[in-house]
């Protein structure tokens, strides 16, 4: 065998090797993917036998990562729910229309798009040069939840992710003065849906590779020449530097979410701070009020170490 030939094999089986060690990452992270969601549905019981499941479908690669996993779950789940997208077409400028009614036939989704002239409407109102992302939200929500009772969907399911939940909470401590966060599952302004979120454990930086792995067909979400919330890139770069220099303190803030302690915070609606009197039993959730180090090693609530090393 010449020393080409030589080459040429060690070229192949090296091409090989690349290969088979690409597959194997893609592979991990769908089940990475599949297990946080499986594990978000469970812990919020999000989807219950006998569910029609509403995927808010926007051509973003968090709603496609979304439809994606939930059709992949539906198939190995011991109970029966049905999945139906919907897309809004707010009749953008430049929207692809055709783009996803083509990719919903092609997989062989159930799917209904929704025609709504919102961005006139949003344009009319909002002063040139400010965010439209407030208005265009609640209008969208409006007519989603209509849509929903139409089709006789009994869940909403929205593609917000982690990041999304952690950037809204301290969107509202830093600006709005409230611990309020982005639930896993709520019930719906008009209360009569109930709103899930499955990739309430997912980072972004996943939905982002999984989208390029599936090759999603993206809508890219700055049609209408709205920019994004100033505010929120704020935060998403804080938690992006914390993330960078003090690995583990991003992962703790989500945890946090799930640990909760009423009577050590300042809000008398959730504590009856003006009745508290001693009674003289211990309690081993109570103050340590004269510990000069009030932190205590973080308890990860379920699923945070996955985010890490799940397989």
């Amino acid at each position: 065998m010449s020393a080409a030939m030589i080459d040429q094999a060690a070229d192949a089986s090296v091409s090989i090797k690349k290969s088979e060690k690409i597959a194997y990452e893609n592979n991990k992270l769908h089940k990475r993917l599949c297990r946080l969601v499986g594990q978000a549905i469970g812990d919020f019981n999000m989807i219950e036998e006998g569910d029609k499941v509403m995927v808010c479908l926007s051509g973003g690669k968090d709603s496609y990562a979304l439809l994606d996993i939930l059709l992949t779950l539906r198939e190995r789940a011991p109970i029966h729910f049905d999945i139906i997208a919907v897309n809004l077409d707010q009749k953008q400028p430049n929207f692809p229309e055709h783009v996803l009614p083509a990719y919903l036939t092609k997989l062989g989704v159930p799917f209904h798009i929704e025609n709504q002239d919102t961005y006139s409407i949003v344009k009319r109102v909002i002063p040139e040069g400010k965010t439209t992302c407030s208005l265009c939200s609640r209008l969208r929500r409006g007519i989603l939840y209509r849509v929903a009772d139409e089709l006789g969907a009994t869940k909403i399911a929205l593609g917000h992710h982690r990041d999304d939940i952690l950037e809204t909470f301290f969107l509202n401590m830093f600006f709005g003065g409230k611990l309020k966060g982005m639930p896993a599952k709520l019930q719906s302004d008009d209360g009569k849906h109930i709103v899930i979120r499955p990739l309430a454990y997912v980072k972004e930086e996943d939905t982002t590779r999984y989208a390029a792995v599936k090759q999603f067909p993206i809508i890219p979400c700055d049609l209408c020449g709205s920019q994004e919330n100033l505010q929120r890139k704020q935060i998403k770069g804080m938690l992006r530097e914390w993330d960078k220099k003090h690995p583990g303190r991003v992962d703790n803030a989500f945890a946090a979410l799930s640990t909760v302690v009423p009577s050590h915070l300042m809000d008398s609606g959730l504590f009856n701070f003006a009745d508290l009197a001693v009674d003289g039993v211990a309690n081993p959730n109570g103050d340590i009020a004269f510990d000069e180090d009030p932190c205590s090693t973080p308890s990860v609530m379920p699923g945070i170490i996955s985010l890490r090393e799940a397989d």
